[in-house]
């Protein structure tokens, strides 16, 4: 059976570096995890966009926003009210905790930041986890829909695998680095999009050859994935 180390090192000799997650500030890239829920990434740039534009993308800038033009702004990713009080919500928990500046948590216990950061509103697991990993440099391993569906095609984990378990899975097998996590994520993802789909493609896919889930006895020899797994959340 592959290792999770084995299946990074396959992904990134074929896919390279990602350079992910998309962000000009550790505040930008933890807004960005609260607006990617439940919409696409298009959306969120959209909302970014328009929260730069409205100079709100810092901690006190965006609470000096009234209500109406913090939803205004973040109109195109959806459920725009809700997010726009988890947000504010975000916002006074960095301004306060981190005097505006994520970078500055860098040197604190990763498990009491994340109590603290699945305390506020809105945040949930992966959400944490992303803002722990990509905005602030913590070792976080991020579990989205896509990670679940290539570990359980790949057989390294049953469909109904918890949040809990996968992470619990992968973090046991990778060295405890932030950068790997980083990348490992963000292969994932690209491998989701581009072969391990909900109806996936898997002919030229670099896992073709390990992925138990593979029938390559097709009558046109093409690859078929005979297993699917239903999206989500979306990630960029």
């Amino acid at each position: 059976m592959m290792t999770p180390l084995q299946l990074f090192d396959i992904l990134l000799t074929t896919f390279g570096p990602q350079h992910w997650w998309p962000g000009d500030t550790p505040f930008e890239v933890a807004v960005g995890a609260v607006l990617a829920q439940n919409t696409s990434w298009s959306n969120v740039e959209k909302a970014i966009t328009s929260l730069k534009a409205a100079n709100a993308m810092t901690a006190t800038s965006l609470l000096s926003l009234s209500a109406s033009d913090l939803e205004q702004a973040i109109r195109p990713a959806g459920y725009y009210r809700v997010k726009a009080r988890y947000l504010r919500t975000l916002a006074e928990w960095v301004s306060q905790h981190a005097s505006g500046d994520l970078s500055s948590l860098m040197s604190e216990d990763i498990g009491a930041l994340r109590c603290e950061i699945l305390a506020l509103q809105g945040v949930g697991r992966e959400t944490a986890d992303s803002i722990l990993l990509y905005a602030i440099g913590k070792p976080a391993f991020v579990v989205d829909a896509y990670t679940r569906r290539i570990a359980a095609r790949l057989r390294l984990l049953p469909d109904n695998a918890t949040y809990e378990s996968t992470q619990q899975y992968f973090v046991a097998q990778l060295p405890e680095d932030a950068h790997l996590f980083n990348q490992f994520h963000a292969l994932l993802v690209r491998l989701a999009k581009e072969h391990c789909r909900a109806r996936p493609v898997c002919l030229a896919c670099p896992l073709e050859q390990y992925c138990p889930s593979a029938d390559s006895s097709s009558a046109t020899g093409h690859a078929v994935c005979v297993r699917a797994m239903p999206e989500r959340r979306t990630t960029p």
